[in-house]
């Protein structure tokens, strides 16, 4: 397999304009997720936020996988807001995707490769690997520049020290011209990676604290470095999938992420992708960044793309996919059924306990699943509240994962062509069993 590219991200600078929902930060709740009447950018919705905050405490925890929440409300209301604060709250690192529903008929590509590509966008890999650096305190940057234009390149000396040393570097025109492209100047704190030539400024050196320049609240203080100032140090690159899909199906590579013009991406190069993330991720290289994909219009889907919705939400590096909709009951594009876009069913408050309950010990799809199935029980004996009768009874017939594995290693013996000898548990083939 041809070895994935990564040089070519390592200088990609995303730029974010100011938007309409730029200014927020998280969900403005305190450390009990209770809503702040003023925090972090948002204003308002307090239940909404709230509730927002418990799905945001259940991904942390990694209690919630593979479902989908739904925002329902008015334009204007806050969705996109809220969406938006989730991701915020989850990480500075988290991928957020945004896309609304009538794009996916607009677009030069399927509606099916279309949400592919917003699920590797919104599905983050951080990437470690070791490298040598130069890391120390700017003591002084000299530049010679030619007496006259264009008759030589500029050439210069950049001292930089460490608690322990001091050393003076030649410097070319592209090392010149990074320096200027950051703003470094004496007393700053920087590393310079050896192999790609690229500069980071770490901060400026606490021994210029007091110096009378123009700072900004923004400056960041640092130590001056101790020990050698040539050293190998761990570096992260965060990108998304998508990023690491496009730079290895064209041959512009990561030029074809600011033109726009990616095209549809071959299974053949997705699955190359995956296993050798899956590689790092085993080798302990790279982990992986679940992010949030939010679909807004999401009445504008058809029924193949709530079919290819659920399939996707199976794999294990599902984002967290959060739709909206200013809808209620409407008809589902590419079928005749008319549908809400959310569960309306009424239930006590002692069914909600227990489904709390079921959520908190076995699984919440299992808890999700229940009712549905309860709101049918209730149906049958002509019931208008689910109660906890209702779901008591769905509970007993249908099986989680652990009771029906428990069923089958007790009646093990009752069937035909059985495998597992008596006194034998098999407690690997229990945790992937899926019934």
């Amino acid at each position: 397999m041809a070895e994935i590219k990564l040089s070519e991200m390592r200088d990609l600078t995303r730029i974010e304009r100011i938007g309409a929902h730029s200014h927020i930060r998280g969900l403005g709740l305190d450390s009990a997720l209770e809503a702040r009447s003023s925090s972090e950018g948002m204003v308002g919705q307090t239940s909404a936020r709230k509730a927002a905050g418990v799905i945001v405490k259940m991904v942390q925890e990694g209690k919630i996988a593979g479902r989908a929440v739904l925002l329902a409300g008015q334009p204007g209301t806050g969705k996109t807001a809220i969406a938006m604060g989730m991701a915020k709250s989850l990480g500075q690192e988290t991928p957020f995707a945004m896309l609304a529903g009538s794009e996916l008929f607009s677009l030069e590509m399927s509606k099916t490769e279309a949400l592919m590509q917003a699920f590797r966008k919104s599905i983050g890999v951080r990437i470690k690997e070791e490298t040598e650096v130069l890391e120390g305190e700017v003591v002084e940057i000299q530049i010679d520049r030619p007496a006259v234009a264009g008759a030589a390149s500029k050439t210069g000396k950049l001292t930089l020290k460490t608690t322990e040393m001091e050393t003076v570097y030649d410097l070319g025109a592209k090392m010149i011209e990074a320096l200027g492209k950051e703003k470094v100047q004496s007393g700053d704190v920087i590393a310079i990676d050896k192999a790609s030539g690229k500069i980071t400024k770490l901060g400026r050196s606490f021994s210029r604290s007091r110096d009378y320049d123009a700072m900004g609240p923004q400056t960041k203080f640092v130590q001056c470095p101790d020990g050698e100032l040539q050293k190998r140090k761990e570096v992260v690159h965060c990108v998304t999938l998508h990023e690491i899909d496009v730079i290895n199906s064209r041959t512009q590579g990561f030029l074809a992420l600011f033109t726009g013009d990616t095209g549809e991406i071959r299974a053949e190069v997705r699955d190359q992708i995956d296993t050798k993330v899956a590689e790092w991720r085993e080798e302990g290289k790279a982990e992986i960044i679940p992010g949030v994909l939010f679909i807004d219009e999401v009445h504008m889907l058809d029924i193949e793309c709530f079919s290819f919705l659920n399939r996707a939400l199976e794999n294990d590096m599902a984002p967290i996919l959060v739709v909206a909709t200013n809808r209620g009951i409407t008809s589902i594009r590419g079928t005749n059924y008319r549908s809400p876009h959310e569960e309306d069913v009424e239930m006590s408050e002692e069914a909600k306990v227990f489904l709390t309950k079921v959520g908190e010990d076995i699984s919440l799809r299992y808890a999700i699943n229940l009712i549905t199935s309860s709101a049918l029980a209730c149906l049958k004996r002509k019931g208008t509240i689910v109660e906890l009768e209702d779901v008591k009874r769905v509970y007993e017939l249908f099986y989680d994962v652990k009771r029906s594995t428990q069923y089958l290693m007790e009646y093990q013996n009752q069937y035909m062509f059985s495998e597992v000898p008596a006194g034998e548990g098999y407690e690997d083939d229990a945790n992937a069993m899926v019934l």
